[in-house]
């Protein structure tokens, strides 16, 4: 059984390079707020829509203090063909093996896959992500039944906001980032 991260609890420290070389601890964003996001892989559509609107709304994030680290279970090679094409101004992690989705909990279930497949609002966000240029593209090798999550921690690591998916669209609302980002 994996034990779920909960608000309060300190974020596990990591080490580990971004898909450009560049070393990313979580103790180097000490003193500044940090939206760490695990998403399922490099090609997924959904996936990549949600990266650009956090590219859009990353210049007033910055501004408020607060960085963004998003995770992939994905290969290097694959990020560098999908996501890695958005050139997001923060890092993008490649975790092929997830060891970073297990030291957070990060689930697998095909059960919430399934759902996400007959739930109506997947259909309307496909027909976005599509329209802003992102194919439903199947990743070879990846784990299809991985759910996002995402994390708002502090600027002493202790994590604020754990939010798990309950279907592999259910992300925070992007109104809730900024308010943490702003401080409220």
């Amino acid at each position: 059984m994996t034990r779920l991260l909960q608000p309060g609890m300190t974020a596990p420290a990591f080490r580990t390079l971004d898909l450009y070389g560049n070393a990313v601890s979580l103790d180097d964003f000490r003193g500044r707020k940090v939206l760490l996001a695990f998403f399922r892989n490099s090609a997924c559509a959904l996936c990549n829509l949600r990266v650009h609107h956090f590219i859009g709304r990353n210049p007033d994030w910055q501004r408020l203090g607060m960085d963004v680290v998003a995770v992939f279970e994905s290969p290097e090679a694959s990020m560098r063909s999908y996501v890695g094409s958005q050139n997001a101004p923060f890092p993008l992690i490649a975790d092929p093996r997830a060891v970073l989705y297990d030291l957070y909990g990060v689930e697998t279930s095909e059960e919430k896959s399934q759902a996400t497949i007959s739930d109506p609002a997947t259909h309307t966000l496909a027909a976005q992500a599509a329209a802003a240029g992102f194919a439903l593209t199947p990743e070879e090798g990846s784990n299809f039944h991985r759910i996002p999550a995402e994390f708002l921690i502090d600027g002493q690591g202790i994590v604020r906001i754990a939010h798990y998916g309950r279907l592999i669209t259910d992300h925070l609302p992007l109104e809730t980032i900024d308010r943490f980002a702003a401080g409220e």
